[in-house]
């Protein structure tokens, strides 16, 4: 985790920054003004809103579970790899840096950002992939969907209600921080062109989270971080396996090769170990610097009155200007070829994406094959409701458990290895 990621004010600019430095502006969400629970509670005497979204996402089942779920490496090959758990960790401090210089709600910011990836299922994309193509009579798989059915439905610790209850404003950052589902005449666009999913069109009915606009600016902080996290340190995590070398990047992402130029000029005797981390620590900064001074620039610009001008906006406030966009894209077209589709990796995740299609299909042909309280949800539904309830038992489950059920199943687990 990037630990001191620091803004540098000359480049953002110190006119902005004495504006917008610490300061909560009026189109930031203000929690005590949040549009409130679908279940109604009395306030928190120690704690505002959004702080109280962020503690019980913290310690909710789901989020626990991240510790042992795929970012790109499997949970046993080196625990120096990024997990799940690890990668939303580091969205969150990006997240909370973001709102915080830009006079947001952090709290806000922090509880979408460590929301976002609840619904994974194990074994990453490849998982995701493998639950798609088995649910494809059923509606699809889609690990957003999922977020939202764990914060709503799946989660079951409290005597009131299933789910965690979060407010309207975090549960609209989960379900709209990568930006509008639908445009104006209701249809699905972008991730959903072929339609929203059900699970999706089910809470909008009940919390109304208006699809067709822009989520606050707190969630689009969370979006932007994600996209930062995710491609610096994917790129860290394939360079310590040795999957490319360091100027394997530079010679494809000019914006790495112009960091790594300048190391090596500094200190030309640095070791490897850590000019990787300087580099990925450098590649952080220099996209947060300038996500922050398009951002300032695009609030100032449009200076909305409050967080629903922000949400009626023709596009997104907070966003990277057209150099930190292009080296964000040459970066992920980079780990697509080079990491994503490399063959130590490929062959690792087929088998993995093989064991949650056989767990599908067993559960769904004998639900008894689940736990009870699971089992007895699946024979009180029928077709798409028993295969949901499938999903959702696997979509919860660890790598190294998905493999011990499958153990358990098929007398043999794949290496993964």
């Amino acid at each position: 985790m990037v630990d001191d990621v620091t803004v540098n004010r000359s480049a953002v600019g110190a006119g902005v920054f004495r504006e917008w430095f610490g300061c909560r502006q009026p189109h930031g969400s203000d929690p005590a003004r949040s549009r409130g629970r679908l279940h109604p509670e009395p306030p928190s005497p120690t704690r505002t809103e959004f702080q109280r979204d962020r503690d019980r996402i913290v310690h909710s089942t789901a989020f626990r579970r991240l510790q042992y779920k795929t970012q790109v490496f499997v949970f046993h090959e080196g625990d120096y790899f990024r997990t799940r758990l690890t990668h939303t960790l580091e969205v969150a401090q990006l997240s909370r840096a973001l709102a915080r210089s830009l006079g947001l709600d952090e709290d806000l910011a922090e509880a979408v950002a460590l929301a976002h990836d609840l619904g994974h299922p194990p074994f990453g994309h490849a998982g995701e992939r493998a639950l798609d193509r088995a649910m494809a009579n059923f509606g699809g798989f889609d690990h957003n969907a999922q977020s939202l059915r764990v914060v709503t439905l799946l989660e079951r610790r409290y005597a009131a209600f299933d789910g965690l209850n979060l407010s309207w404003e975090t549960i609209e950052g989960i379900v709209k921080h990568n930006g509008p589902l639908v445009d104006a005449a209701g249809e699905g666009i972008g991730t959903y062109a072929a339609g929203v999913p059900a699970s999706i069109r089910e809470q909008d009915a009940r919390y109304q989270l208006r699809l067709a606009s822009w989520a606050g600016l707190e969630a689009q902080a969370a979006a932007l971080a994600d996209d930062i996290a995710y491609n610096s340190h994917d790129m860290d995590d394939g360079l310590r396996a040795g999957l490319f070398a360091l100027d394997d990047v530079a010679g494809e992402v000019p914006f790495v090769a112009a960091i790594v130029a300048d190391l090596r000029g500094r200190y030309p005797r640095l070791e490897t170990s850590r000019l990787i981390h300087e580099t990925t620590r450098r590649v952080i900064t220099g996209l947060m610097e300038r996500a922050l001074a398009e951002s300032a620039a695009r609030i100032a610009a449009t200076a909305p009155a409050d967080a629903d001008a922000v949400r009626a906006a023709s596009s997104a406030m907070i966003a990277f200007d057209a150099t930190a966009a292009t080296a964000v894209a040459d970066l992920r077209r980079f780990l697509f070829t080079r990491m994503y589709r490399h063959e130590r990796v490929n062959r690792i995740m087929e088998d993995a994406a093989d064991a949650v299609t056989r767990l599908f299909e067993a559960f769904l042909t004998s639900p008894k094959r689940m736990p009870p309280e699971w089992a007895r949800a699946a024979a009180r539904g029928d077709g798409e409701d028993r295969a949901r309830v499938v999903a959702d038992y696997i979509a919860g489950m660890t790598d190294r458990f998905a493999l011990s059920e499958h153990r358990r199943l098929f007398d043999a687990a794949p290496e993964l290895r």
